[in-house]
């Protein structure tokens, strides 16, 4: 009965996750954070590789795909210790744009800047060789306890031969961040970590397919 009436309190709390200068009602919103290179494309970025190392491809980045429950703006979180299938948002921290929108966008910049290949993002204006399709599956912040926490990014990525349709690869991909703090501010920040940590992974994932096409 303790810990119960404890979790109903902490509900209670982070759901506002308000400071106490903001005015009541006053709605925070965020966005991923910023890009930080890898160490990869910090020693890229001063060495030329030659280009005939590489098999020169268009890639066209689809638009991030997410389930129904993460096509919205809210930012998700889960009490493992409490009930670890039932889901809550905060209630005054919010994304500024839906999460696959977000994250589509910090795709398209990086791998831009990473891939030698041709990065095509509207599909209305070229042919492009390949289609990076990219479903998010998971993207929430964990509570083991009342203060410790972290947050879980899981993605599904498919390479796809345009013309074809054939796969050629796919991979899924998880990311666990631990949260600077019980609330939705710590949330972000972790989540931030995360989705840099995931676009290395998938980068150098997709750098390894098409030196391997």
């Amino acid at each position: 009965m303790i810990r119960m009436l404890q979790s109903i309190l902490f509900i209670s709390l982070i759901s506002g996750c308000t400071p106490l200068q903001k005015t009541p009602g006053a709605i925070s919103t965020y966005d991923f954070g910023v890009l930080y290179p890898s160490n990869m494309e910090m020693e890229t970025a001063t060495t030329q590789v030659p280009q005939s190392q590489f098999a020169k491809k268009s890639l066209l980045i689809a638009d991030v795909s997410s389930p129904a429950w993460l096509d919205n703006t809210a930012i998700h979180y889960r009490l493992m210790y409490h009930n670890p299938a039932q889901t809550f948002t905060y209630g005054n921290s919010r994304w500024i744009a839906a999460p696959a929108a977000l994250f589509t966008q910090q795709l398209r910049d990086r791998i831009a800047s990473r891939l030698n290949e041709y990065v095509i993002k509207d599909s209305s204006t070229a042919k492009t060789d390949r289609i990076l399709d990219i479903e998010l599956k998971e993207l929430v912040h964990l509570f083991e306890t009342t203060t410790d926490s972290h947050v879980a990014f899981g993605l599904r990525a498919s390479l796809i031969e345009r013309n074809s349709r054939r796969l050629l690869a796919q991979k899924d991909l998880s990311i666990t961040a631990k949260a600077p703090s019980p609330d939705a501010a710590g949330a972000v920040s972790a989540i931030s970590t995360a989705s840099n940590r995931i676009i290395n992974e998938l980068i150098d994932w997709l750098n390894s397919v098409s030196l391997n096409d």
